[in-house]
């Protein structure tokens, strides 16, 4: 059992899901663990901070692997291809939204937030925890794409070619969104410069 789970720990993602297409279910939870807080952290920030359809989603979206692993093409990349999924999964939940006409979703609550924060001093907390809500706040008034690219690259820590594979479009299209983006937020919160205090 030691043996099967180091191995399982050093398998690539691309290992894992042809395990997974094997019939492997072990395989399965080591990519569950890798990425389900990852997605739910993403689904969370995408979703206006509604952390129950955040988790609908994330179940919804292992169920998925589950059910249909074939449809995985182990010549690309795993990481490209589950945040293609999530990512069409929010804009599904969007035009559910519109047709519904459902109102915005409530703030983040305090367990929301980072668990890097908790090290920090009180003061220090709430001015990043302040800082961070402020950020999300702005980013919801853009739209759907900007925020997408903003939050796959600076949340999830995608590359720019990532980005762009996840998001079918070119390279240079999620630059040109992540300038704007950047330089819309630094206007929008610019009180929170401390060179301009």
């Amino acid at each position: 059992m030691k043996l099967f789970r180091q191995t399982q720990t050093s398998k690539t993602d691309e290992e894992l899901m042809r395990a997974i297409q094997s019939g492997e279910t072990r395989a399965f939870e080591m990519l569950y663990n890798r990425y389900s807080e990852r997605l739910l952290n993403y689904f969370f920030r995408m979703l206006g901070n509604n952390n129950s359809i955040a988790h609908d989603l994330l179940q919804e979206l292992f169920l998925k692997i589950i059910n249909k692993p074939h449809f995985f093409n182990a010549d690309k990349r795993f990481v490209t291809w589950i945040y293609a999924i999530a990512s069409n999964m929010c804009k599904n939940e969007y035009r559910r939204r519109d047709i519904r006409a459902i109102e915005s979703p409530l703030p983040a609550s305090e367990t929301q937030l980072d668990s890097s924060l908790s090290i920090k001093k009180p003061d220090e907390l709430f001015e990043q925890k302040s800082f961070s809500e402020a950020v999300f706040a702005k980013l919801a008034t853009l739209d759907e794409e900007k925020q997408n690219t903003f939050i796959l690259r600076f949340q999830q820590q995608l590359s720019i070619k990532e980005i762009s594979e996840v998001l079918d479009c070119p390279q240079g299209t999620v630059k040109s969104r992540l300038f704007y983006t950047i330089r819309f937020l630094a206007a929008e919160l610019h009180d929170y410069n401390p060179n301009e205090r």
